[in-house]
């Protein structure tokens, strides 16, 4: 018997995004007060001042003027969103819940490309990205 006390998990790890400049999240939110085009052209500045914000290329996949510009989008924002987990310490498993302000932005991506790799019948992809979204949080993503 060893005198090595025992280890327990405490359970499967939870990720949470640290939260954007308030400068990204003010711009966004006064781009986001606009009509029409002009709406989409604000976000899209936005996004390109500041490429590493998620909720605005979720916003902007939800602008997006056809279906591969949001799947563009959409793939973005899902990719820049794996490399912010990763360097909050995801390491390829564990949530990403909803319930965190913070981590909507990617899971509005990830699920708005699934519903693009849908519409462009990439179906295999949007399996995945089902699947991915109920790993990440299994009580599911709001349909916002």
């Amino acid at each position: 018997m060893s005198d090595q006390p025992i280890q327990f998990s405490s359970g499967i790890p939870t990720t949470v995004l640290p939260p954007p400049a308030s400068s990204d999240a003010q711009q966004l939110t006064a781009a986001l007060k606009l009509d029409g085009d002009e709406r989409r052209i604000a976000v899209a500045q936005v996004v390109a001042s500041s490429p590493r914000f998620l909720a605005g290329w979720a916003e902007l996949g939800d602008l997006g003027r056809d279906t591969i510009e949001r799947y563009a989008a959409y793939r973005v924002g899902y990719h820049r969103g794996l490399d912010l987990l990763r360097a909050n310490g995801w390491r390829g498993s564990g949530y990403v819940r909803w319930a965190e302000p913070t981590n909507r932005g990617f899971l509005r991506s990830v699920r708005g490309l699934g519903q693009m790799a849908t519409e462009i019948g990439e179906t295999d992809e949007a399996e995945r990205c089902d699947q991915f979204l109920l790993q990440l949080d299994p009580s599911g993503i709001p349909d916002t």
